[in-house]
Formats: C-alpha cells, sequence, structure tokens
C-alpha cells in the first residue's frame, strides 16, 4: 500500500471520528436540556398553564379564573416558607424564620416565582420557588456565609 493510500485513509479515519464525537455531543446536550430538568423536578416551565396566565393592566401576573391552587411548605434549619401555585402562578403565602432566624425580605408575588431570604448572624438563605406544572417547585436554595471581620 503506497504512502498516499495510508495517508488518505488515516485522513478518512479521522474525519469519521470527528463526525461521530460531535454528534455524540449534540446527542448529549439535547438529552441533558429536555430530561435533565425534568429528573430534577425543574421540568418544562411552559405549559398550558403558563400559557393560560395572563398580564392583567397593572402588569402582574394572574392565572386562569379555574386554576386549581396547590400549597406546599418548604422547610429547613432556616424555619419554612408557604408557597401556593395557581397554574403557573406563584404566591409566597408565608414565611416563619426558625428560633434564631429573621425574615429579611420575601415575594408574595403573583410571579412567575417567588423567593424568601431568612438569616441569622453572618449566616442567609435565599430559596426561590417557582410552579412546576402547578405545583411548587424549588427553583434554588442559595446559603451565603459573610467573613468574619478583621
Amino acid at each position: 500500500m503506497s504512502d498516499e493510500r495510508r495517508t488518505s485513509r488515516a485522513w478518512g479515519y479521522a474525519a469519521g471520528w470527528l463526525v461521530a464525537a460531535v454528534l455524540a455531543v449534540a446527542v448529549g446536550v439535547l438529552a441533558v436540556s429536555s430530561l435533565g430538568a425534568s429528573i430534577r423536578d425543574r421540568g418544562p416551565v411552559v405549559t398550558e398553564a403558563a400559557r393560560d396566565a395572563q398580564v392583567d393592566s397593572e402588569g402582574q401576573l394572574t392565572p386562569a379564573a379555574d386554576a386549581t391552587a396547590v400549597r406546599k411548605t418548604f422547610q429547613d434549619d432556616f424555619g419554612s416558607f408557604v408557597v401556593e401555585c395557581r397554574d403557573a402562578v406563584a404566591y409566597g403565602v408565608s414565611v416563619e424564620p426558625a428560633t434564631g432566624w429573621r425574615t429579611v425580605s420575601y415575594d408574595s408575588g403573583p410571579d412567575d416565582d417567588v423567593d424568601a431570604v431568612l438569616a441569622r448572624q453572618a449566616e442567609s438563605v435565599e430559596i426561590e420557588v417557582f410552579c412546576n406544572r402547578g405545583r411548587p417547585a424549588i427553583g434554588e436554595v442559595e446559603r451565603n456565609t459573610l467573613p468574619e471581620d478583621d
């Protein structure tokens, strides 16, 4: 076999490998983006319920008139945050800080997501909740600790 033919064959293998690698990465990205969020209970937020929600004249998101209310309490060492969903519209119902914690702020909605910030000494927690298919679901929990003063 000639050197030219070997070189051509090697380039062919390299090109085939490159095409296979690009295809594998594309399939992986598609699978993670479409299935990964659903597995973590952060699935597709855009549902029929989201399309049914309307923005009123004051710019607030309002659910459909026949929307079912689903309420859930999220508890941890900071206390509890009660959130209600009506379709894709979230309402922060109440925040009850645990002993030693205080409520810094919380969003009562209506909105596509609501959050609460609680703190004690140099520690803070922000919990964000959105409506996933009409049910409250955690979008993010962010814990922060302020550095000690010297």
